[in-house]
């Protein structure tokens, strides 16, 4: 599951994907085989820790499974 990190609060991409552009046609992020096409990997931190992505908007993304 895709989740946007806030400074203070964890937030679904449905609530800010919405308005985005870049966006799917339902308001998802476009996410394909484990990889965010509308932005671009940030890394994978350390053992156990989720994969995390910078949207084209500048949103941080998590893949928390």
């Amino acid at each position: 599951m895709l989740v946007i990190l806030n400074l203070e609060q964890v937030i679904s991409p449905s609530q800010v994907c919405q308005g985005c552009v870049l966006a799917t046609s339902s308001g998802s992020p476009r996410w394909h085989h484990g990889k965010l096409g509308c932005g671009h990997s940030l890394g994978q931190g350390d053992k156990g820790q989720p994969a995390v992505f910078e949207c084209q908007m500048g949103f941080k993304l998590a893949n928390i499974e």
